[in-house]
């Protein structure tokens, strides 16, 4: 019985607020094949959930996500 979390920042969908419900679905259908194919796992016991999360929730290298962007880019 697979359990899959995949979190995301809440931006970059049509409306700047995260992944759309189609997009949502896409990832869902597509780790469930992905466990199904390589793993043999059987899709009717597969859970995958989707969370997303505030971009500024949201850290890497010590920083909040933006002011890292920020250094990596240069500006």
């Amino acid at each position: 019985m697979p359990y899959v979390n995949i979190k995301v920042t809440r931006e970059g969908g049509p409306d700047g607020t995260g992944p759309s419900s189609q997009d949502k679905a896409r990832l869902i259908a597509g780790v469930t094949t992905l466990l199904q194919d390589v793993l043999g796992k059987d899709p009717s016991t597969t859970f995958v959930v989707i969370d997303e999360v505030a971009l500024p929730d949201w850290g890497i290298g010590g920083l909040p996500v933006v002011a890292y962007r920020k250094s990596r880019s240069g500006t």
